[in-house]
C-alpha cells in the first residue's frame, strides 16, 4: 500500500455548487424588514474608507473621554482635601502631596496616554490641551492646599531667619462674659 493513499484506493473529493434542488432560491424570497443588501459592484476602496472613517471618529471619541477624565479625579481629590480639614497632621498631607503627584506623573505620560489614538485623521490637539489643563488644575489645587496648611513659604520670615514671624491676626467673639 502506497503512502498516503487510503485502503479503498485513491478517491478524489468534488463539491458542486450549483443548486439543483426545486425549492424556490433565497433571490426570490424577500429581504426583512430593516435589512439592506450590499450590491456587489461597491468596490472594497469604498468599504474600507468608510470602515477607516469609523475607526477614525471612535478614536476622537475615546480621546476626548482619556481628555476628560481628569475631571473626575479633580473633584474626587478636592473633596478628599476638604475632608482632610485646614490642620496639619500626617493624613492632610499625605492627601496634599498625593494631589500634587497624581498630576505631576500624569503630565509625564501625556504621550502615552494618547499613543493607542494617533492617527493621521484624529486630531489630538484639543484633547491633549484639555488634559493637560485639568491636570494643572489639580496640582493648583493641591499648591492651593499647602498655602491653607501653611506650609507654603509666603512670607519674607520664612526665608530671612533675622526677621520676625509674621504676626497671625485672630478674632474670637460670642460666647459668655464670666465675672
Amino acid at each position: 500500500m502506497e503512502k498516503g493513499k487510503g485502503v479503498m484506493g485513491s478517491r478524489k473529493w468534488a463539491v458542486e455548487f450549483f443548486d439543483n434542488s426545486s425549492t424556490p432560491s433565497t433571490r426570490d424570497i424577500p429581504d426583512p424588514p430593516g435589512f439592506t443588501r450590499v450590491s456587489h459592484e461597491q468596490d472594497d476602496s469604498t468599504l474600507s474608507r468608510q470602515k477607516k472613517d469609523a475607526e477614525a471618529n471612535w478614536k476622537s471619541q475615546k480621546a476626548w473621554e482619556v481628555a476628560q477624565a481628569p475631571f473626575k479625579n479633580l473633584l474626587m481629590m478636592g473633596f478628599m482635601m476638604w475632608m482632610a480639614g485646614s490642620t496639619v497632621h500626617l493624613f492632610s498631607i499625605g492627601i496634599t502631596f498625593s494631589a500634587l503627584w497624581q498630576p505631576l506623573s500624569a503630565l509625564q505620560g501625556v504621550g502615552k496616554v494618547f499613543e493607542p489614538y494617533k492617527d493621521s485623521k484624529v486630531d489630538l490637539l484639543a484633547p491633549k490641551l484639555v488634559y493637560i489643563a485639568l491636570n494643572l488644575g489639580g496640582m493648583l489645587l493641591g499648591v492651593w492646599k499647602l498655602n491653607t496648611l501653611g506650609l507654603l513659604p509666603t512670607h519674607a520670615s520664612d526665608w530671612v531667619s533675622s526677621l520676625p514671624p509674621a504676626h497671625e491676626v485672630e478674632y474670637s467673639g460670642g460666647g459668655i462674659a464670666l465675672y
